[in-house]
């Protein structure tokens, strides 16, 4: 249905963006729509997220590297141009975002505001303030729930007031999503007068004051709703695949064309609805029959993000260890120099290295990439707190989302979620299962683009004449290796086992009723996978 939404004209209203940074199922935008005169379609540019850090170990602000804000600037010129095809436009200020707002609401007469819900912490500390003040005032709030597929409220409230510690039981509480909205705008009610309010035009990222990045890659990805809605048409395209897509297949090493549908910034950023995805694969699902089945599914993928968001949800301290009452109280080695070797790709194993500049570069690594490294950082080799990996990770990925972020690294250094320590990924074997040529390693570390296949895993055992023949001294053009992986991964598993088995580190699951044979489904047999949230995208189907 085609609505022109000038039709009823009653009170200013503002639809306040934050992330749902599209057209398409936007409850928030649909219910700020209705009976409005003026319609105010507003953006605040936070300083939180935005303002400059000199101090930080890439260029950008305190919170996020370039590439991430290069998406949400897309994002955001993306949403203008829809909104201008509208009628309207997006109206972008800067500063303090709750301070913003209700100044805005004040001057500009707002009867109504609508945003979408937000779980994160800082968010709901914010929305706080701005609800306050609309209570007093007598401004009516609108806060749906749209950025995943379930109002994590609800499933908490069906499990007693206690977030589902388990996929299984997540997913025996969860049901069915409802449907994405179908309304389609010819026109959107027209802004009133903004007064002398300074709007701004959406920066270029070389205005906000990053220095020099003339030499920065940016990502290939880039961001908005039209270019999400058109990446998601193509990936299902391929029915065939869809409908046999399990999350255990896929190529951490596919670079040039990812194996993945990259898919998971658009949902950070609310540029694509979850709802809206969801609904295309199961039409898929219904037209097709025969289909693979969550965990490992397509769909599968996307309930695994909204697991994450409910538990995070009401779990205190969910973003650390301390105080975190589901995660187990580890004695992490403080060691900075092994740190920054992993963070900077220093570690002297060419995987693990060529998967970190990758980050730093492009701002996204296959989902497999992230486990490979975030497992040698944690309990695999280095025995370093998984919140230094974590906020490495926030910092420089485009899709880094604070629920998921989190949630995955808890997982993955078997602090939470999963406790098999003992299936690591070798920072050797695993990358040469899939790339046995090196290629992988020869595009983001081209220092040892001339190694034989033979050393390209593993350089410092090649002979020196082969060092000087690929123009690379080992301990000189190249790191020699900060651990010995074979020691230092038995030294891990004996630090996790005592771990682990620490009175003082137990965890008891609120739901431990989930069988045991629901577990075995939820970490799948294939001891390399466990779930990182990334989307698989189609390979060649013969």
């Amino acid at each position: 249905m085609i609505i022109n939404s000038n039709s009823i004209m009653e009170s200013n209203t503002m639809i306040w963006f934050r992330k749902g940074l599209r057209i398409h199922d936007n409850p928030a935008l649909d219910q700020a729509r209705r009976g409005c005169k003026h319609l105010y379609p507003v953006f605040v540019l936070d300083p939180h997220y935005l303002d400059p850090d000199q101090t930080a170990f890439s260029p950008g602000s305190a919170r996020s590297g370039l590439n991430r804000i290069q998406f949400l600037l897309e994002s955001l010129r993306d949403l203008d141009a829809s909104l201008r095809r509208l009628g309207s436009r997006l109206l972008l200020l800067r500063g303090e975002p709750a301070p913003v707002v209700c100044r805005l609401l004040k001057d500009w007469k707002i009867g109504k505001l609508c945003f979408e819900f937000d779980t994160e912490p800082y968010a709901l500390a914010r929305d706080k303030q701005v609800k306050d003040f609309s209570s007093k005032y007598g401004i009516e709030v609108h806060s749906p729930v749209s950025h995943t597929l379930f109002n994590p409220s609800d499933i908490i409230g069906k499990n007693g007031g206690r977030p589902p510690l388990t996929y299984q039981s997540f997913i025996a509480l969860a049901g069915r999503p409802v449907d994405p909205l179908t309304t389609k705008y010819s026109l959107l009610p027209p802004i009133g007068e903004t007064g002398d309010h300074e709007l701004l035009s959406v920066p270029k990222i070389e205005d906000l004051g990053y220095g020099d990045i003339s030499q920065e890659e940016f990502s290939s990805f880039h961001g908005g709703e039209t270019e999400a809605l058109n990446k998601l048409d193509q990936v299902l395209a391929d029915k065939a695949w869809v409908v046999q897509f399990e999350k255990p297949k896929g190529d951490p090493s596919a670079f040039l064309k990812p194996a993945t549908t990259v898919l998971s910034p658009y949902l950070k950023f609310g540029c694509l609805s979850s709802r809206y995805f969801y609904k295309r694969l199961n039409d898929i699902y219904t037209s097709v029959g025969k289909h693979t089945k969550p965990p490992v599914s397509l769909v599968g993928q996307l309930l695994w993000r909204d697991f994450f968001y409910t538990v995070a949800f009401v779990t205190p301290n969910f973003d650390r260890m301390k105080g975190n009452k589901i995660c187990k109280q580890i004695s992490w080695r403080e060691n900075e120099d092994l740190f920054v070797a992993w963070r900077d790709g220093r570690t002297g194993f060419p995987w693990i290295d060529a998967i970190m500049i990758q980050l730093k570069k492009w701002g996204w690594i296959h989902h497999l990439a992230r486990h490979s490294v975030a497992c040698f950082l944690t309990r695999g080799d280095l025995f370093i707190h998984w919140e230094k990996g974590r906020d490495v990770f926030e910092r420089l990925l485009i899709d880094s989302d604070w629920a998921v972020n989190n949630g995955n690294w808890l997982w993955l250094s078997c602090s939470s979620f999963f406790y098999q320590y003992f299936r690591i990924y070798s920072p050797i074997s695993f990358g040469k299962k899939y790339d046995p040529n090196g290629n992988y390693i020869r595009h983001f570390l081209p220092v040892l683009k001339d190694f034989p296949k033979e050393y390209i895993y593993e350089p410092w055992t090649a002979p020196l004449s082969v060092q000087k023949k690929a123009n690379c001294i080992i301990g000189r053009d190249y790191p020699k290796p900060v651990v010995n992986h074979e020691i230092a991964s038995k030294e891990c598993k004996k630090k996790m086992g005592e771990a682990i088995a620490s009175p003082t580190s137990k965890i008891i699951p609120q739901d431990q009723k989930a069988s045991s044979s629901s577990r075995k489904k939820q970490h799948h047999n294939d001891s390399h996978e466990i779930p990182f949230l990334k989307i698989k995208q189609r390979k060649n189907m013969k």
